[in-house]
This record gives structure tokens, sequence and C-alpha cells, in this order.
């Protein structure tokens, strides 16, 4: 008897991972993708170091997950940060753990990681098919447009891992949406994660200050604060210490149309101890060389006081707590097409504990077509093979019973 055949539509991370899992299992495996070739916006992401997952300890970790954390922890003990971490060495690539607790390929680079890990899939028989548009089911056929004309592929299950809506120009454009809900599935609506906000700079500070680093900054907003980084964009600000807090902000901005994100420029130094360094005045020193010996401001930090109306405080004390709380009106985020990750797709209560689509048996979903979100650091990634993994384990048991 023929070993059964799953269709997986989606070539990610989650889509790859499922597709491995099941071919290890002996099952025959077709992968379908809309773009010319697969995981490209894994590449992307990838290019500045691929941040594979994070060390810090698990309720810690599974925190991250905000209100979807119940779901997707079930999804982290079929796959663990250190089950990810093995399976990365696995596949020829050593890790290290940075000083932030994140965890990265030596190599720094997807590149390496995909190349090895699609050599293993075709060594496993995995047929990969690109330039493969899903476009529904005729029956129990899924359909596709592809170079060679529409085609008709016939499975015992069917797993769909085509991304959410974020940088669509690699592939994830959320047009699977209406081909879902005109089945039976509820999608939420889809909204950027881990974007940038709108701050609207001074001409001279955007001219002078677009692409420079805040670094080691605290950045605050409704009480709650994320110690980072954030990189000063023309529109506004962008970067993992804003990443951190782009659920809340969108809330925010939603309800109220603005909202204040507050930055410590000096985390490390209380007010009393910063003004007892600004406490010598400045003598014949610039206010920018000042603040930058004094108080160890960068140019870019420095000029931020300068983005607050009103003059920049002399007095030390002042100038202190306006160091300690740069507060910024925030009046936007930016759109899926700059955003990392979307949240919203496939609602959580549309699939039982498999990833089975509960109006749809046989049909499973895996990765960001999933309505959760995480903040970049490694959680995102995580989760997506996570979930890869277990879609996987739902596919074998169904065709076992």
């Amino acid at each position: 008897m023929p070993p059964s055949h799953v269709l997986i539509v989606g070539a990610g991370p989650a889509g790859l991972f499922a597709a491995e899992h099941l071919a290890q299992a002996g099952l025959r495996v077709t992968v379908a993708d809309r773009m010319p070739s697969p995981a490209r916006k894994f590449l992307i992401a990838g290019r500045g170091g691929l941040n594979l997952t994070h060390s810090e300890p698990p309720d810690r970790f599974r925190a991250r997950y905000a209100e979807a954390a119940p779901r997707v922890s079930a999804w982290l003990d079929r796959l663990s940060p250190g089950d990810l971490t093995a399976w990365a060495e696995g596949l020829g690539q050593p890790t290290f753990t940075g000083s932030s607790g994140r965890v990265f390929p030596r190599a720094m680079k997807a590149s390496p990681l995909l190349r090895a890990w699609l050599s293993r899939l075709t060594e496993l028989g995995v047929t990969l098919n690109t330039r493969w548009a899903w476009t529904g089911w005729e029956g129990d056929a899924a359909t596709f447009d592809t170079p060679d004309g529409p085609k008709r592929v016939d499975a015992n299950a069917t797993v769909l891992a085509m991304g959410g809506a974020s940088w669509p120009r690699l592939g994830s454009d959320g047009g699977w949406r209406d081909l879902l809900q005109a089945r039976g599935v509820e999608v939420a609506p889809f909204r950027p994660a881990n974007a940038g906000v709108n701050v609207d700079w001074s001409p001279v500070f955007a001219d002078r200050f677009a692409g420079h680093p805040l670094k080691n900054v605290t950045l605050t907003h409704a009480g709650r604060g994320v110690r980072g980084e954030g990189m000063v964009a023309r529109y506004g600000l962008e970067g993992g210490a804003v990443y951190a807090l782009s659920a809340d902000l969108r809330r925010a901005l939603d309800a109220r149309g603005t909202t204040t994100l507050t930055v410590d420029l000096r985390p490390d130094l209380s007010v009393e101890a910063l003004a007892a360094r600004l406490a010598n005045g400045r003598g014949k020193d610039s206010v920018s060389n000042w603040l930058r010996k004094a108080a160890g401001l960068s140019p870019v930090a420095a000029g931020l006081l300068r983005e607050i109306p009103g003059e920049v405080p002399t007095g030390p004390d002042k100038l202190a707590r306006r160091i300690k709380a740069v507060r910024l009106t925030v009046t936007g985020m930016q759109g899926l097409d700059r955003a990392i990750s979307s949240a919203g797709g496939v609602r959580l209560d549309q699939v039982d504990g498999a990833l089975m689509l509960t109006a749809l048996p046989g049909v499973f979903v895996a990765g960001e077509m999933l309505d959760w979100e995480a903040p970049t650091g490694g959680y995102l990634l995580q989760a997506c093979l996570a979930s890869g993994a277990v879609a996987a384990d739902g596919v074998l048991n169904r065709l076992r019973t």
C-alpha cells in the first residue's frame, strides 16, 4: 500500500518543519509555494543575524505570547527552545547564546541553515513546487495556478502554512483569507505587529538623525518599561524595544488615536546621580559637548531632548528629569507592508489542539496564519516551527486512526 500523501501549502519555516517531520515518518510530502524560491522572509530576516530562539526561563518565555500564551505553551511543549537549538545543530549549524540571551547560529545567517535544511528535505523525498499559487479546492482536491497552467492535487491531509500579512512582497500577503472564510473559517482582521511607530519629528532632527540608533535606553508605555535599543526613522521610531511594546501601543492608538511613549536615555543612572553629574554646569562647552561629557549622551540622544516643546532646561535637576523621561507623542503605527509580523489570522478557536480546522477536517494550519503574536527576539521563529511540529503530529495521528 503506497504511503499517504500530505500537501503543505507554504514553504516558510512552519511549512518546511512540518514537511520534514512528516517525511521522516515515511509519508509522501508535496510542498507548494507561490514564490519563486522557498523561505524568502526567513532569509531576509536572517541577513543581519538569524535569531533562532531565546534562552530565558520557560515561564518568562511563554509569557511573551500574551493572550495566546495558553495555546502557544502547548506548542512549546512539543518543540522547546532546547529542541530547536539541537535541531539547528543537527543540520550542521552550531549555535551560541549572546549576552542578551538570544540564540543564534554561529554563521549569523539564515542561508547556510536553509541550504542544509532543503538538502535534508530533498534526501527525504519531499517534492517542492515553486510558483504554485493556491486557489482553493475543487471537491477534495486543492487547486493551484502554476507556470504550466492550473493544477489539482489530491492529498490525504493538508497543512496550510502561508504566513500572515506582513512583508507582502516576500510572499505573505494574507490572500488566503477569503478562501478560508468562504469555507466557514473565521479570520481575525490583520494588524501590524513588531512595527515602528510614527512620531512627528522636526525636519532638522529627521534630516540629521534618521538611521541613528538610540542605544541602551528604556522605553515605557502605560507603566510597562522595556530596555533595549531604538532606531530613529524619518517617520518615527523603530527597533527591538519598540517592537516589544507594539501590541500595547497598537491598542492604545486604536482607542485614542495618539499615545505617549517615554524614553529614559540613561536608565543605568538615577535622577539624583545624573543631576550630580550635571551640577558643575557646562562652562565653555557647547550644550551637545556638555551633555556628552557630563551625561554620556550621544548626539542623537542630545538631539532628542530638543524635540520636546520649550527650551532644554539648564538646571541640573530639571535637565536630569528630562533625560530620564523624554515624552514622545506617538501618532500612529507603520502598516503591514513595513511590519515584521502581523497579528490576526485564523482565530485560535477555529482549530483544535492538533491545529486542525474544525470547519475543514483534514486541513491543518500552522505558523503566522494563526492569530497570535510575539515580539522579536527568537519568539516568532520558535513558535512558528513549534506549530509546524504540532500540525505534523496532528496529521500523523489522523492518518493512523
